[in-house]
């Protein structure tokens, strides 16, 4: 019996050994050997983890990176340009200036200028709202006032406000990762250049509802009206399904769309005050 006993074990070990042999050269044979730089570049990024650069993390951006031949289309907007630099100087390749980015709310139908006609009471949660009702004040493009945006912010760059009911971007700490703008259901977040002295012009509204109906739902809605794009010097506004467009990469800031429209759509930031004009009244036509 302990013979038996003693060949059952010699056997199983036996098997075993040669198993392990197999699988060492198997592993040798299908190792993948990681290059080096992976790690130097993962510890050189910042680590949030946030997907603005378009990869899953961190470190399948650094990854791309060592694998790619050029920094043309890789940028970590966390690091910004600065970062860029010194990684482009580690991987011994030239890194593009980028110009900064920043997101911006286009809604402005807040409390005061889009009344609640309904009340909601359902879950907390901007993507399941906007799956049952157009919104409180019937807008189907409007804010939710929900704070998806906010929850998914990772650098504390957005809050919301309790006045208006409109999520507000906090310039200093936005790193323009584009977070808020996937989380939002109603799409009107947007990332923009930050542009110079940190002015920006943009239309504040998403709804591509007829002028009438817009404007019923919000007093501040685009009515597509036209003025701003033919009044526009620089070909930087389109028109498309009753809504204005402005580009940022096109727009030289002159600022004369902002006056020309009728239901103040089209916000200026970062700009001085501007002087008093005699008959300055805007008129107001709402297409139908």
């Amino acid at each position: 019996m302990n013979q038996f006993i003693l060949f059952a074990i010699l056997a199983l070990a036996g098997i075993g050994v040669l198993a392990a042999i197999i699988l060492f050269f198997v592993a040798q044979k299908f190792r993948v050997i990681e290059d080096p730089r992976i790690d130097i570049v993962n510890d050189l990024l910042p680590g949030a983890n946030c997907g603005g650069c378009g990869y899953a993390g961190c470190r399948n951006f650094a990854e791309k990176i060592v694998k790619s031949e050029s920094l043309e289309g890789l940028n970590c907007p966390v690091g910004g340009n600065a970062l860029m630099n010194v990684i482009a100087a580690e991987m011994g390749l030239m890194a593009a200036e980028t110009a900064p980015m920043v997101a911006v709310v286009r809604c402005n139908g807040s409390f005061a200028h889009a009344p609640s006609k309904v009340i909601y009471d359902g879950a907390s949660s901007c993507v399941f709202a906007h799956t049952l009702y157009k919104g409180s004040s019937g807008c189907p493009n409007g804010c939710l006032g929900l704070g998806d945006c906010v929850v998914s912010c990772q650098f504390d760059a957005m809050y919301m406000d309790e006045t208006t009911g409109l999520p507000l971007i906090i310039e200093e700490k936005c790193v323009a990762c584009g977070a808020c703008v996937k989380a939002c259901p109603r799409v009107i977040i947007e990332m923009r250049n930050v542009g110079p002295k940190s002015k920006r012009i943009y239309v504040e509204c998403v709804n591509k509802e007829k002028g009438a109906v817009a404007r019923k739902n919000c007093e501040v809605a685009c009515i597509g009206c036209g003025k701003c794009v033919k009044i526009c010097p620089h070909d930087a506004i389109v028109m498309e399904n009753n809504l204005a467009y402005i580009s940022f990469e096109k727009c030289k800031l002159c600022r004369k769309c902002v006056e020309e429209c009728p239901t103040n759509a089209i916000v200026e930031l970062n700009f001085p005050l501007r002087k008093p004009k005699a008959d300055t009244e805007k008129t107001e036509t709402v297409p139908v």
